[in-house]
């Protein structure tokens, strides 16, 4: 089967073009300019009414830190059963330690919380101390289906050597590495090759003129989907 393509959302109108475009997935936000923020339950539930893909939705209370307090995750905790309630897929999450560590503690939470919806470790990751070993830690947790990182790089680009190296740690395992930041209509089937990833995270990059807060280019998504399209996989997509 074909690479997983999974595009940033940011309105019903970017999730219903992407979709029709040939994204596999879609990760609804609001404020992408601050990396993403948790979006309205009143977004949520109209883009899930409005496309068939699955919808991921990003639980992030504040830019200010990965690092969260007893109010941010009370705060959290009630958005994640508001994303369940709304119909989403999953949600996409992420916490660190002071230490910049994973904080496994936070983490179980958020997954009790979820209550069996699909769970996204978002590019918190990407700050941690270690990424091997963060990937570890993800790895214990069954429920942890997707990490999403740039390999510890502001470009994804840039970073294919330590893409392709958690590839291979994760590989046969419940978590797939959501690969993003970064790629490029241009750049992706190179990198995809290089790096064996087998799902490809896309939000500037899909849009018009590669700016965050302009609309979904519908042509740059489907030549990525057929450009992934193009790529042989054994993997399933999931």
């Amino acid at each position: 089967m074909s690479i997983l393509l999974e595009v940033i959302a940011t309105t019903v109108a970017d999730a219903r073009i992407a979709a029709q475009a040939g994204a596999d997935r879609i990760e609804l936000v609001t404020a992408m300019g601050e990396g993403g923020l948790t979006p309205s339950v009143g977004l949520i539930e109209a883009v899930v009414a409005a496309v068939r893909i699955p919808v991921n939705v990003i639980v992030r209370p504040h830019s200010r830190s990965f690092v969260y307090d007893a109010d941010d995750y009370a705060v959290m905790l009630r958005d994640v059963r508001a994303v369940k309630a709304a119909g989403a897929n999953g949600i996409v999450i992420g916490m660190l330690n002071a230490d910049s560590a994973i904080d496994r503690e936070g983490l179980a939470r958020a997954i009790d919380a979820a209550d069996g919806l699909a769970i996204t470790f978002h590019r918190a990751f990407d700050e941690t101390r270690d990424l091997r070993e963060a990937l570890d830690v993800l790895l214990g947790f069954d429920v942890v289906t997707n990490v999403l990182t740039s390999g510890g790089k502001p470009s994804v680009l840039h970073a294919e050597v330590a893409i392709r190296e958690l590839v291979q740690q994760a590989g046969g395992s419940h978590c797939t590495v959501l690969a993003g930041a970064g790629l490029t209509v241009d750049a992706v089937a190179g990198f995809v090759s290089r790096t064996a990833v087998e799902a490809v995270h896309f939000g500037s990059g899909a849009r018009v003129g590669d700016q965050g807060l302009a609309p979904i280019d519908t042509e740059k998504v489907a030549q990525v989907r057929a450009l992934l399209n193009a790529i042989p996989s054994a993997a399933p997509r999931g």
